[in-house]
């Protein structure tokens, strides 16, 4: 069976779980307030794509391709993002819900995520070098053998990294966030007044 190839089209308001996205290759398409929660995604091929305000939530990555994805806006709980052929991988996030979702040993170099929660997110053995978070909730994230170098993680806030188990070579942080690096040493600091 042939897939499809489908270029410089834009979908507005469907629901892909009732009628699912036809199989193939998706170049320049806009996805607005689409939703793909559940979704079977796999093997789909998606370049210079843009998802807006849609919900992706817990949709099947099998051998997804992303090549310069924008997603801005959209609930993306529980996506498997390790699942994904990495050759060619890059997407960038603005005001997304990444919650309980998974980059476990995914190369995610410059990657930007702006204004999003990224609550739970596995970064495990990622390689992040110079990504950047600007302005992002990092509450609970793992970092484990991650590669964090050059990252500038300034005004993003709640991260826990631990120095001794990643890789922090020219990363930036706030003074205000300090502690989620220091939280390892049980130390108490202090604000002076």
């Amino acid at each position: 069976m042939k897939e499809a190839y489908i270029s410089d089209q834009s979908f507005d308001a469907i629901n892909f779980g009732q009628s699912p996205l036809e199989k193939g290759e998706y170049e320049n398409c806009i996805f607005s307030n689409c939703n793909f929660e559940y979704a079977d995604l796999s093997e789909f091929r998606f370049t210079d794509c843009e998802f807006i305000g849609c919900n992706m939530s817990m949709a099947k990555l099998v051998s997804t391709a992303f090549r310069d994805v924008y997603f801005k806006d959209s609930k993306m709980f529980g996506l498997q993002f390790n699942d994904c052929i990495e050759f060619g991988l890059s997407f960038r996030f603005e005001g997304c819900s990444l919650n309980n979702s998974t980059f476990y040993k995914t190369s995610l170099k410059k990657t930007s995520f702006k204004n999003s929660k990224l609550i739970e997110v596995d970064f495990e053995a990622c390689d992040l070098s110079n990504a950047f978070f600007m302005n992002c909730d990092l509450s609970g994230a793992i970092f484990e053998n991650t590669n964090l170098e050059k990252v500038d993680f300034r005004s993003s806030f709640n991260y826990t990294i631990n120095p001794e188990s990643n890789r922090l070579k020219k990363a930036k942080f706030s003074l205000s966030e300090v502690h989620g690096l220091l939280y390892k040493l049980d130390i108490e600091i202090e604000r002076n007044s």
